[in-house]
């Protein structure tokens, strides 16, 4: 996609959010309650949290638990995925596992890991890992189906080594599926690590949000939550969508959607 093409989607999605905003501000002036508070409330009331340090110290806390666990689930999913699409054997073993594990609701596994493992980081981050891990392997047990038995040819008349397999014969074909499940994972987990959070850390954006329920400050809620929401978009803007625009070009297509 060219940058033309790139500063037309970058200006829709400014306009989107411009209109949400003023929607929200409207709506708020309306009610004045500060159960809804305007956008200004919830500005001051987030660089009163920067300027006395808990702001980006809760940020980073958060941070870190939701990169850790998206680099294991990502891994972990990812290898068990192409391993389940390329010998049917161990698909048939592990599908009944899956399925169970993409059931299961978060909630309770956060809920078992604490009681079974205490109140301490790794039951957190476990937690967050085992709700994401199914949903990266079946993505990329489905991208393993996809490979081209023409490529696969190719590669043993050529024969291809084991790292020119992954490298020069899996990796392009698996990108596009990898794109969906780091896209939708990045997503799913931050959401479950402010329950991990709230349930049983001392500290990260979960945490602050418990304390601001307790005593009904919405301006703190929205405050934290556009906070890490912004640092989100800020990994889609300049990460993601770069790295999807180059899994599209490689399947030929000429626009990001």
């Amino acid at each position: 996609m060219n940058a033309k093409s790139s500063q037309s989607r970058l200006s829709d999605q400014l306009i989107t959010l411009t209109a949400l905003i003023a929607c929200w501000w409207g709506i708020a002036y309306y009610l004045q309650d500060p159960l809804l508070p305007e956008p200004g409330i919830v500005v001051a009331k987030m660089m009163l949290e920067y300027e006395q340090g808990r702001l980006l110290h809760h940020l980073w806390i958060t941070l870190q638990r939701v990169l850790v666990s998206f680099l294991f689930a990502m891994l972990i999913g990812g290898v068990l995925g192409v391993l389940m699409a390329r010998i049917p054997r161990m698909n048939r073993i592990l599908d009944p596992l899956l399925i169970i594990l993409l059931n299961i609701p978060a909630l309770v596994v956060i809920i078992l890991l604490y009681v079974w493992f205490g109140l301490v980081e790794v039951a957190a981050v476990a937690a967050v890992i085992i709700n994401k891990l199914p949903n990266v392997a079946v993505t990329l047990r489905e991208g393993g189906r996809m490979f081209d038995p023409k490529l696969e040819q190719m590669a043993k008349l050529y024969r291809f080594n084991m790292r020119q397999t992954i490298t020069e014969l899996w990796w392009p074909q698996l990108f596009p599926y990898i794109m969906v499940a780091t896209r939708g994972g990045l997503a799913l987990i931050w959401k479950i690590v402010l329950v991990v959070e709230l349930l049983g850390r001392s500290d990260g954006v979960g945490f602050q949000l418990h304390l601001a329920f307790q005593l009904f400050d919405v301006a703190t809620i929205l405050a934290y939550s556009f906070a890490f929401i912004l640092i989100v978009q800020m990994i889609e803007w300049f990460i993601l969508q770069p790295l999807d625009r180059h899994a599209s070009c490689w399947k030929g297509g000429n626009s990001y959607v």
